[in-house]
């Protein structure tokens, strides 16, 4: 069985070795390096490309954005997930943004950080639903977002584009996605490509944030 490659980042001794310890009592679960910044964390891919990278998202001189966007840039095909706490939510979008592939809450059980693992490797956007609800506060308390039915005008989107969008901001795979709408994964993948090339965005993680921005991820 090939293990899953993961890498930590947190600038806590306390916090890396615990994750380790745990995260090494899962069979499938090889912990490649322990690193206290972002810097550092692109340093050890050069040396062991991980599988993922497990991410602060605070940390000092090179947080875990600054970390995202420079090994993104160096080893695309890197999951990244962060570590958060409720309040990131600025960092959060920026993280996204970068090429994270999402986040969970540093106080989350340790069997939540698990799935959160494998979910990110199947190609899927992790999501903590308490973090998700801040960020759609904060989007609706600062920004002057569309209605659900002028953001469909302007980006000419359809309802069941709308419908698939929603699900990508859940966290959803294709083939989940296709199970709630009752379409085949293929027919999934297909219209999330059109979805894609109509919003001109390169992937699911900037889906999920234009659903966050664009009052579809809260209706």
């Amino acid at each position: 069985m090939r293990k899953i490659k993961v890498m930590l980042a947190d600038d806590e001794k306390l916090v890396r070795t615990g994750l380790k310890i745990i995260l090494e009592t899962y069979d499938d679960i090889e912990i490649t390096a322990t690193t206290s910044n972002g810097e550092e964390a692109l340093m050890a891919c050069r040396e062991n490309e991980p599988d993922i990278i497990l991410m602060d998202i605070r940390m000092p001189k090179c947080d875990g954005v600054l970390g995202t966007k420079l090994i993104k840039k160096e080893f695309p095909k890197v999951m990244i997930l962060m570590l958060t706490t409720f309040n990131d939510v600025e960092y959060i979008h920026n993280a996204l943004k970068y090429g994270a592939s999402g986040y969970i809450l540093k106080d989350s059980d340790y069997d939540l950080i698990y799935e959160g693992i494998k979910a990110c490797l199947k190609g899927n956007i992790v999501i903590h639903p308490e973090v998700v609800s801040k960020i759609i506060s904060e989007n609706i308390k600062y920004n002057n977002k569309n209605s659900l039915g002028e953001t469909k005008i302007k980006f000419n989107l359809s309802s069941k584009d709308i419908s698939i969008i929603k699900e990508i901001a859940r966290g959803l795979s294709n083939k989940e996605i296709g199970e709630n709408l009752f379409l085949t994964e293929g027919t999934i993948k297909n219209n999330i490509s059109c979805i894609l090339s109509k919003l001109d965005l390169r992937d699911r993680t900037q889906l999920t944030i234009f659903a966050f921005k664009n009052n579809i991820a809260d209706e």
